[in-house]
């Protein structure tokens, strides 16, 4: 088995150099209805797809997404400037998180900050974060760039004709390892925020521990 791992690298990473973020300033300030929402955030994120055919965001998400109190409902079937940064965190989230640790997490950020009287509004909180990950991305680089040279130094006893195969495995098993010990600290996090936060007086009902379409 042939694999070319210095060009897969290399792919990788100039992937992550690309990665950006949908800058507020580029979201429209008039409200949207459902339709001009899909198209919107399809156009925007659509080098996040993993193949052409992915659908970024389609109406049944975001009715489920309101159905589980991860959205607010939209006013005269519009959707609002802060609507749709609710909705990227939810993409970004909904890969690893399921819709109640979701729900836990923004409902914060939903009760104080989605159309509040705060100094602090939901543009500065998306801009503070995203403007921050997109600082870590020559670290994510470096990170990469030595765990792909540890799993190189695997394997080197093996048959040649598997030994790519398993220094690719090696790779692979390295980046999910992070993968897991980061959500699991993750999860832990969410399930000490859902400890302190009080219970909903209005005995909203709680949405299935299950992830997001």
């Amino acid at each position: 088995m042939t694999i070319d791992t210095k060009d897969m690298i290399n792919s990788i990473l100039e992937s992550v150099s690309r990665i950006d973020y949908i800058k507020p300033e580029d979201i429209p300030d008039i409200a949207l209805y459902m339709d001009q929402v899909t198209t919107f955030m399809d156009a925007q994120l659509e080098s996040t797809k993993r193949y052409p055919e992915d659908k970024i965001l389609t109406k049944t998400m975001i009715n489920n997404y309101a159905k589980n109190n991860l959205l607010p409902s939209p006013e005269k079937k519009k959707y609002s400037k802060e609507h749709l940064l609710l909705l990227i965190f939810i993409y970004y989230f909904k890969n690893i998180l399921s819709i109640n640790d979701i729900q836990t997490l923004l409902s914060p950020i939903t009760e104080h900050y989605f159309h509040g009287e705060e100094d602090l509004h939901l543009a500065d909180i998306y801009n503070e974060v995203f403007g921050m990950e997109a600082g870590q991305i020559e670290y994510l680089k470096k990170d990469l760039l030595k765990r792909y040279h540890v799993a190189q130094d695997t394997f080197q006893e093996a048959p040649e004709e598997s030994r790519e195969f398993l220094k690719l495995f090696s790779f692979i098993c390295l980046l999910s390892f992070d993968v897991y010990v980061k959500k699991m600290l993750i999860e832990h996090l969410i399930d000490d925020l859902k400890a302190k936060t009080p219970e909903d007086p209005k005995g909203k009902k709680k949405p299935k521990n299950e992830r997001p379409a």
